[in-house]
């Protein structure tokens, strides 16, 4: 029993020690990244696997939904986000009559362009069709950024152009920090992109 009653503070202490090595300065530039690509009309593309894909699905909606100061209003300029991991029909095909691989670089093939922002989300960085979507997207000369893990981030961790490791070795607490930095980031964009209105 005192086990089980030890457990929650370890699990937030060691989650807490996490997010205390976090690098500021690669999320103010992960901030930055999207800003711009909001400001140019760029499109984000956002892809994991298991519980980083929902987080991918759930950091979409953030970004489309959740940085609105008017969902009625026609006119407002909006981040254009689109979730790689949501549409089981188009994911099953691809993976059905190619490979698991190509789920993700096949999508990305029907609609990134240079200068779009790609962001992939994983644990070990190392999934075959994660870091092969990654590849192919800076071939097409989008920038790239990973919210990564096991410290070192992987295969990803030497691949994107940017990228922000959780310096952790459990899956959970490093999903757990993506989720936080998916809304420390929406919560950002959401106040800049009001700041760039008034001043637009």
């Amino acid at each position: 029993m005192d086990q089980i009653k030890n457990f929650p503070q370890k699990y937030f202490q060691e989650l807490k020690n996490a997010l205390d090595k976090l690098d500021s300065e690669k999320i103010y530039k992960v901030i930055s990244i999207l800003l711009e690509a909001y400001k140019k009309d760029k499109k984000i593309f956002i892809f994991g696997n298991g519980g980083s894909a929902s987080t991918a699905s759930h950091f979409a909606c953030d970004l489309s939904k959740g940085t609105l100061s008017n969902v009625y209003d026609e006119n407002e300029k909006r981040f254009r986000v689109i979730s790689l991991t949501d549409n089981v029909a188009t994911i099953t095909a691809f993976s059905n009559d190619l490979s698991f691989e190509d789920i993700f670089i096949q999508q990305l093939r029907n609609l990134i362009e240079e200068g779009d922002v790609a962001v992939v989300m994983s644990g070990s960085g190392n999934s075959p069709n994660v870091v092969k979507a990654i590849e192919y997207a800076k071939k097409c000369g989008a920038i790239t950024i990973g919210f990564l893990g096991f410290r070192t981030g992987g295969k990803l961790g030497q691949l994107v152009d940017y990228d922000i490791t959780v310096q952790d070795d459990h899956y959970g607490r490093i999903e757990d920090i993506h989720l936080v930095l998916g809304h420390l980031i929406t919560n950002s964009l959401d106040d800049l992109k009001k700041r760039h209105t008034e001043e637009a």
